[in-house]
């Protein structure tokens, strides 16, 4: 297979006739992705027998993760919209932020959601928000998904337990307990500048349809009676405690029976299923449809996006395989520039060329983790600016790329401007951050 700068070449060159492919040509992008896919391993020289399986291996392993979570979660989304759960929790949210400041309620609502709860789980279970939000404030469609997917990619890179941050942390030798303060600390300006002052710019600059990828309810089919506040917000919190529950009992009662039954129960496909069944119990009083035709809608919604988000994932198999993350990190390893910068850069990059953060952050901590003693940094400055390097540049070689493009219904310029531009922004603003913590190293505790 080739080797050396001539994969950064085909990378490059590939996403650009992916965009040129879907916005010039208007391919339907799981064809193209698909297609590009296979051009691309055709390119770095994938033995023939290899390309079709990579290919294949790449979606079926990307839906393995997301594809159940997204039928299950349009399904519950369809519910929630349905017997107005969505409209109360959005009013809910401007009561206590207001409508200036609604949408940095919704990025720090998702920066802490998803802290127990994986970034596609929570994009999918919070995004019948945005659409209601949108509507009530007249803030644009764009600032709310980017408020919210930024807030959800910030804590999920950011803040241990999720996975990510928790090798780096292991990596790293930093004390979990600090570095999981510190993330939050780091965390908060990040979502702040890069989902909600910049969703704002962006959301006047951009302009969207007003529609998101969640039920249109007819004047006829308004909810029977009114649902109260309360109930609107279990039955929203009901999958994440779910899946909170695993995470702690995994915490508390490692090994332990306990520990077992509450990891099934709280593994995000079941603790998502039991919801739906919730929802179908709990909310049918309220909702005028039919439960046959909520089930056709939500599947229609989602079989295209389970298509695309799966065929994104083929697509960043395929760049995966080439060996394109371990040619730069070799040749940045040779680079005169500041430790903390050179970790941010490591994993920004991965992050942009491998399309998974959890991947980036992890081989970056790999690497750099070991020599922590010998680069005379603080274990938890590292690893955060590590952390900070995997939040943005989410390109379309990444699953979350497309389930923000198609939930959101973001065409793939505005994605680009919205979600990965947020998201870089927002990386940016977190390694300031970690920088500004360097200043007070020996004073603060742990650094």
């Amino acid at each position: 297979m080739i080797t050396g700068n001539l994969l950064i070449l085909i990378f490059v060159l590939s996403l650009a006739v992916l965009f040129f492919a879907i916005l010039k040509l208007k391919i339907e992008p799981f064809l193209a992705l698909i297609t590009i896919a296979i051009l691309t391993a055709l390119s770095i020289g994938m033995p023939l027998k290899e390309v079709a399986s990579t290919v294949t291996v790449g979606f079926g392993n990307t839906l393995a993760g997301v594809g159940i979570l997204i039928g299950l979660g349009v399904i519950f989304g369809q519910f929630l919209g349905a017997s107005g759960a969505v409209e109360k929790i959005a009013q809910a949210v401007l009561n206590v932020f207001g409508v200036k400041r609604s949408s940095a309620g919704l990025a720090l609502t998702g920066t802490a959601v998803s802290i127990p709860v994986f970034f596609d789980a929570a994009f999918v279970i919070l995004s019948g928000l945005i659409r209601s939000l949108a509507t009530k404030t007249g803030i644009s469609v764009v600032s709310f998904v980017t408020a919210l997917g930024v807030g959800l990619i910030v804590s999920h890179n950011m803040i241990a337990p999720t996975p990510g941050p928790l090798v780096v942390a292991e990596n790293t030798g930093a004390e979990l307990g600090l570095f999981i303060i510190y993330g939050i600390i780091v965390a908060i300006p990040a979502t702040l500048v890069g989902g909600y002052l910049y969703g704002m710019f962006i959301g006047k600059r951009i302009k969207h349809s007003g529609e998101v990828e969640e039920i249109v309810i007819e004047k006829a089919d308004l909810p029977k009676k009114e649902i109260s506040t309360s109930l609107s917000f279990t039955m929203l919190a009901l999958p994440i405690v779910l899946i909170l529950t695993n995470t702690v009992s995994q915490l508390l009662f490692p090994g332990t029976a306990i520990a077992s039954i509450f990891g099934f129960v709280g593994e995000k496909n079941v603790a998502l299923l039991i919801s739906v069944f919730a929802a179908i119990i709990f909310l049918r009083p309220y909702i005028a449809i039919p439960n046959n035709r909520l089930y056709s809608e939500a599947i229609n919604s989602a079989g295209m996006i389970i298509l695309i988000t799966g065929a994104g994932g083929a697509f960043g198999a395929v760049i995966n395989s080439s060996g394109i993350g371990d040619h730069l990190i070799s040749t940045m390893q040779s680079w005169s520039i500041p430790v903390l910068l050179l970790a941010f850069i490591f994993s920004q990059i991965l992050r942009a060329s491998l399309g998974s953060a959890t991947v980036a952050l992890v081989t970056t901590s790999s690497i750099l983790g070991p020599m922590v003693g010998e680069l005379g940094v603080s274990p938890i400055l590292l690893g955060l600016a590590i952390c900070a390097g995997g939040i943005g540049l989410s390109l379309p070689n990444d699953s979350g790329f497309w389930v923000v493009n198609r939930f959101g219904k973001l065409t793939i310029p505005q994605t680009l401007l919205a979600w990965t531009g947020g998201g870089f922004i927002a990386g940016l603003t977190a390694l300031v951050t970690v920088f500004i913590l360097n200043l007070f190293a020996g004073i603060l505790p742990g650094l």
